[in-house]
């Protein structure tokens, strides 16, 4: 799975979450850039992906996942194993 792949994806699952067609996510992407992206909709937001991908983030992981960017770098990790 490519990174251009893994962002359209994720594209498809923030605007699913936020209920935004509008919606596209970059590397930089963050909580700042989306306004209804909060503390809830993180957690909601984290489920939907782990679905998507098939995959379950640790806290770890979680908690160093500064931009969407990250996110994907840590997606793309797993879904190399």
């Amino acid at each position: 799975m490519t990174r251009e792949e893994i962002f359209g994806k994720l594209n498809e699952v923030f605007r699913e979450v936020f209920d935004d067609d509008g919606i596209t996510v970059g590397e930089e992407t963050t909580s700042a850039d989306i306004e209804d992206w909060d503390s809830l909709e993180h957690i909601n937001l984290i489920v939907a992906v782990e679905q998507c991908f098939g995959i379950k983030f640790n806290m770890g992981e979680v908690a160093t996942m500064k931009n969407v960017g990250a996110m994907v770098d840590i997606i793309l990790k797993r879904k190399g194993k």
